[in-house]
């Protein structure tokens, strides 16, 4: 029996502009399975970004509700939400937001620290040798290739064993077979953990390895 890990309901974001309300999001309501892989797509302006960030309480809504992991999101403080996040979630994004000063080692490690992860570094360090980058420990990202930063924190977000982890356009910055390896690489590890993955993007590659897709038009969720 399968067991959802994410519940949104009546979801919607407006914002000020003026005198005028900016109608964001609007009447989102859907549910994810645990295990299930759902890519969130749309055009550019349809507000994807913006839910995803709502999904994993990055950002608060305007009205509705959002669990994760049984937990209300819009009931909790945003310390409590970066605990849960630290605890279960894991990030990937386009720009990678890896640490300059960091090696790629230490890059992952700090994911691990949030929650005191026992034996990180071999952890940290065994992560990396599964994306390919064993010989790449104690490089900075400026040494690092674009593919190579994104493995990175493709083994920065899967390291902890995360619940479910969130991907905001994984691929959008990389070349094509650059990207491709990244995708595959994303879903093996999601495989093999049995880990929840919501993604954004435009690839329609990426989105056709997913179980099922959600699509945003103007701030709604078209059926």
């Amino acid at each position: 029996m399968t067991t959802a890990i994410l519940e949104v309901n009546n979801l919607a974001q407006c914002v000020r502009d003026g005198e005028d309300e900016l109608h964001i999001l609007e009447a989102i309501t859907f549910t994810v399975q645990q295990g299930e892989a759902v890519a969130i797509t749309g055009a550019s302006g349809s507000g994807k970004s913006t839910l995803l960030g709502m999904l994993a309480g990055l950002d608060t809504p305007s009205s509705g509700s959002v669990h994760l992991l049984g937990q209300d999101l819009t009931r909790l403080s945003e310390e409590q939400r970066a605990v849960l996040r630290a605890r279960h979630v894991g990030f990937v994004f386009q720009s990678f937001q890896l640490l300059d000063h960091l090696s790629a080692l230490e890059n992952v490690m700090l994911a691990t620290q949030l929650v005191r992860m026992p034996h990180a570094e071999e952890s940290a360090v065994a992560m990396l040798q599964r994306v390919g980058l064993g010989n790449r420990l104690k490089h900075t990202p400026k040494t690092l290739s674009g593919g190579e930063q994104q493995r990175v924190a493709l083994a920065r977000a899967f390291v902890r064993k995360p619940s479910i982890v969130f991907a905001d356009e994984p691929t959008g910055s990389l070349d094509f077979a650059t990207g491709q390896r990244v995708i595959d690489l994303m879903f093996d590890l999601r495989q093999e953990q049995g880990t929840t993955l919501i993604l954004v993007t435009h690839d329609e590659k990426l989105a056709a390895h997913c179980d099922r897709q959600l699509v945003l038009s103007a701030g709604a969720l078209l059926q």
